[in-house]
């Protein structure tokens, strides 16, 4: 099976031998502590014979690959000579054996391509080994080769690649789930949410669908990025450990700073660096920030979070409606070729303008109730009224916000614009210029979630300074998202805060519009879990016949949730007892029964 060539195809390391002896100490100890399927030990010996052959199944040299499935596949038979030499790598993901020759479909990142594999290419001399052994018996669904060959097409009409040259890059040690594919279609997809979440890089290999959505939400950042930097937006970074949880009305996730000896926060929002920054000079300052919130998880909620913020000086929040509505017109256009997304069983339209609605407004027209200039009690009865659950912590914002997100914010499925919010559930914005007790504030509603929240931002210091202290009496009161009050941020605010205008935007959430998800953990790649359970370790039978267990009896005692042999050192004595002969009664077992005294020798 020697193939020369410059690539490495038959370059085995001097290493060899000592990498099948750590490999052979390893597999030993795994084994011990946990049990493999017969298709892990049967891909493990498979890894074994590969050593004694004298190749290494993970070399370290490069593979030199020099084209893509999807290039092939996109410029071929249009110029018969080109491919005619490539180097090619990806996954098995079938197999066809078929005696001296052979079909694979190969998985690269941009696709599948067919190979075509035949014996005596890839084995031109005597020794067969490579294919009929190497080939044949130790490769798997799931390796990960490399060819070189050249293009053409079969009889059957399909773009494929003659093989000459085969090399392992990667042996799979674990079998792939099986999905069906049949003329471009895909059947029998993973679906188990807990298996896709927590291997989402075994979701991306069988799910190509799931790549899509990865690709297209980077499309989506892209396009948003182009937007802003074609307008002369400057992208920064801010901090994540934070000194004070500033910028919005979460609860924080708190660590510590071991060298100084203080708490830090990891932020929950990048709000009050970005205005700093507008503060010295800056006019328009943008960040793709990771956020954390220590709150509840959902299917829109994740505690680890991507959100857009910028900030314009010298701007209101009209102007940013308008900016919003245009930038969304380009991702929607950049992304599907049309304003119209299909969501679900909905066609949202994100072409402009958006409706625009008050929140007071919002909520008369779907409870017939008028808050409007409402004190704290007269909330406290409507809420009552309207059966929205609230607590003794809650201010006037806090219920308005619950009335709203209960009672109306689900009806609006088009991009709607809720504005004019109350004072009191917006600390960091303008008051309005027109209407008593409003603040010039917009969230955007689309398909009844909130994507975006944009203010004319707050630039007097001694009216910020009044709402900051605010929040601390609702803090007092046991509202534990109230927010801290940040004095470098008065500070910065007292040399002189320009006019501006700032938004958050969701990018996970939009995410989810653009690509059609309903979950938000189907647009983060490694959304959060909870922690995985591990299978508790299993003796072999010799553990439990050590122990001098009937064989005869180790599966019922394994039955009775007994494990390993310590498990059975531990137990009570009488109690074990009791539940095998239970267990030999219900499982109407024809093996003699047990004597306490027999049962107390294997607890000792």
């Amino acid at each position: 099976m020697t193939i020369a060539d410059p690539t490495g195809f038959n370059n085995v390391s001097d290493h060899i031998s000592r990498n099948f002896l750590h490999f052979s100490i390893f597999a030993k100890i795994f084994s011990m502590a946990f049990e493999l399927s017969e298709q892990e030990q049967i891909r493990r010996n498979s890894l074994q014979e590969l050593y004694k052959l004298g190749i290494n199944p993970y070399p370290p040299e490069l593979f030199p690959v020099n084209v893509t499935s999807a290039e092939i596949l996109g410029n071929y038979p249009g110029d018969p000579a080109l491919y005619q030499d490539i180097y090619i790598a990806g996954r098995i993901m079938t197999r066809r054996i078929m005696g001296a020759a052979s079909f694979v479909d190969l998985q690269d990142s941009a696709g599948r391509i067919q190979l075509y594999v035949k014996r005596d290419e890839i084995c031109p001399g005597e020794d067969k080994t490579l294919y009929n052994t190497v080939f044949k018996r130790l490769t798997d669904i799931g390796d990960i080769i490399g060819v070189r060959g050249y293009v053409f097409v079969t009889q059957m009409g399909e773009i494929s690649i003659h093989v000459k040259e085969f090399k392992i890059l990667s042996k799979s040690l674990k079998p792939l789930p099986i999905v069906k594919e049949a003329d471009g279609q895909t059947f029998d997809a993973v679906t188990d949410a807990e298996f896709k979440y927590r291997q989402r890089y075994v979701d991306l290999v069988v799910n190509p669908s799931v790549k899509e959505v990865f690709m297209k939400r980077t499309r989506m950042i892209n396009a948003i990025r182009e937007f802003l930097n074609s307008q002369g937006a400057l992208e920064v970074d801010t901090p994540v450990l934070q000194s004070i949880p500033g910028g919005a009305a979460a609860r924080p996730f708190i660590t510590h700073h071991n060298a100084l000896d203080i708490p830090l926060y990891l932020r929950i929002a990048n709000e009050l660096y970005l205005k700093r920054l507008i503060v010295g000079g800056f006019d328009w300052v943008y960040e793709f920030a990771r956020d954390f919130r220590n709150e509840g998880m959902d299917r829109t909620h994740n505690p680890e979070f991507t959100i857009l913020e910028f900030y314009v000086a010298y701007k209101d929040y009209f102007w940013m409606m308008e900016q919003t509505e245009k930038m969304l017109e380009k991702v929607a256009m950049e992304l599907h070729g049309t304003t119209d997304v299909a969501i679900g069983d909905k066609v949202i339209s994100f072409k402009a303008p958006f409706r625009r609605i008050g929140i007071l407004d919002a909520i008369k027209e779907h409870t017939g109730m008028d808050v409007y200039g409402m004190d704290e009690n007269a909330l406290r009865e409507v809420c009552g009224k309207l059966e929205v659950e609230i607590n003794e912590t809650m201010g006037k914002g806090k219920m308005i916000d619950a009335i709203f997100g209960e009672k109306c914010e689900g009806y609006y499925d088009q991009p709607t614009f809720i504005i004019d919010y109350p004072v009191e559930m917006s600390p960091l914005t303008k008051k309005h210029r027109s209407k008593p007790g409003l603040v010039e504030r917009f969230e955007l509603m689309v398909n009844g979630k909130e994507i975006a929240n944009a203010y004319s931002e707050l630039n007097d210091p001694i009216d910020q300074r009044e709402r900051f202290e605010e929040q601390v009496r609702l803090m007092e009161r046991g509202d534990d998202e109230a927010m801290f009050i940040d004095y470098d941020f008065l500070r910065a605010m007292e040399y002189g805060m320009p006019p501006m205008s700032g938004i958050g935007i969701g990018i996970d959430r939009l995410a989810m519009l653009m690509t059609n998800q309903a979950s938000i953990q189907d647009v983060l790649l490694f959304p959060q879990m909870r922690p995985e359970k591990i299978a508790a370790p299993v003796d072999n039978d010799n553990e439990f016949l050590a122990l001098g267990i009937p064989a005869d009896w180790v599966p019922v005692v394994r039955k009775a949730g007994l494990k390993t042999a310590a498990d059975v050192k531990a137990a009570n004595p009488n109690k074990l007892l009791n539940d095998l002969s239970g267990l030999r009664k219900k499982l109407k077992l024809e093996i003699p029964a047990l004597k306490i005294e027999e049962v107390k020798a294997w607890c000792e």
